[in-house]
């Protein structure tokens, strides 16, 4: 294991009467000799945990910064999306499923210098981790942040969310956004569908939203997690413990991996999106034409403060965080 670049010794592990468990997600999975994870990325080898893909990426692009999504930090720029293998959700619906379900996907080792290297090469304003769960990549995240944050690069999270309180703790201080996809708004959703639990969950986003910039995700599939009443919830948790001016993307589901339901409706999404506007400023449609519904509007005035049409983007009538007509301040990040 020691010529393995990819296989590390991993933070978290934690011995109890002889017995290792792995403390990075709530999972807290306890490992036999030679066990894995639920995320399949960890294991247990000789009463030590270790890591199996530190550095080992398998997606790389320069992307814009709002296919991530992210709306209101550095609108109009690009970043460098990396990201690896595994998961600790097991969601049925998983759009990215041949990585995430799947631990013999190739992916290459690039290490931390070599890809903060490339960011700046590319000409990026950071690092992305995203496409997987990249929490779960904690200690190559780790040491990529830190060196990001050395050559006066962004880091920004695109995560479900699921981790224990001191690893987040930890991690924080390096981060500057993060995306968390908030998959529904009901435990027993969670424990059906992605083999975990909400909870924790909305714990992330209440730390996150005292810490760095976030903006929430929500896939909206038909019949699951779509009802007016669960939304409203929703929405309403939101704002009362993230802010109303903090960012909502509600999604549109296609059938993906073990679902095939029918894709959602431009009318669900739009319901949806008209409920949660009820308690939140900035609610934004995913991968869907709907006229308006990508564009940032000023809360008191109604201005266009940023359009959008695919990741076409163009700043408008704001002045950094600031509503260029009435003088309103946005939580946007603006160059």
């Amino acid at each position: 294991m020691d010529n393995n670049p990819k296989v590390r010794k991993a933070l978290f592990g934690k011995t109890e009467k002889g017995k290792l468990s792995c403390g990075l997600c709530p999972h807290n999975c306890r490992l036999p000799e030679g066990a894995l994870g639920i995320c399949g990325t960890r294991r247990n080898s000789g009463g030590e945990l270790f890591t199996l893909i530190y550095g080992c990426v398998s997606g790389l692009a320069v992307d814009p910064i709002e296919k991530k999504p992210f709306y209101h930090f550095y609108p109009g720029s690009r970043i460098l999306s990396a990201g690896t293998i595994g998961c600790n959700f097991q969601c049925s619906f998983c759009q990215n499923w041949e990585i995430s379900q799947n631990a013999r996907f190739p992916c290459r080792f690039i290490g931390p210098e070599e890809l903060v290297s490339i960011a700046v090469d590319k000409g990026s304003i950071g690092l992305a981790y995203t496409y997987t769960e990249p929490l779960i990549w904690y200690e190559y995240v780790l040491d990529c942040a830190g060196m990001c944050r050395k050559n006066n690069l962004k880091n920004v999270l695109v995560t479900n969310g699921y981790i224990n309180p001191e690893p987040l703790r930890k991690i924080l201080p390096f981060i500057d956004a993060v995306n968390v996809d908030l998959k529904a708004f009901s435990d027993d959703f969670y424990r059906k569908m992605c083999k975990g639990s909400l909870r924790p969950v909305l714990d992330t986003i209440s730390s996150v939203s005292g810490s760095c910039h976030l903006e929430i995700t929500n896939l909206l599939i038909p019949g699951q997690n779509d009802s007016a009443e669960e939304i409203e919830n929703m929405s309403r948790w939101i704002k009362n413990n993230a802010g109303r001016q903090t960012p909502l993307h509600i999604s549109r589901y296609f059938p993906r991996y073990k679902l095939d339901l029918p894709e959602t409706p431009a009318e669900s999404v739009k319901a949806a999106m008209d409920i949660a506007s009820g308690h939140l400023d900035f609610v934004y449609a995913g991968n869907i034409d709907i006229p308006g519904s990508s564009d940032t509007f000023c809360p008191q005035c109604g201005t266009v403060l940023v359009s959008r049409s695919g990741y076409n983007t163009k700043i408008r009538d704001l002045k950094a965080d600031i509503c260029g007509k009435c003088g309103r301040k946005i939580s946007i990040i603006n160059k």
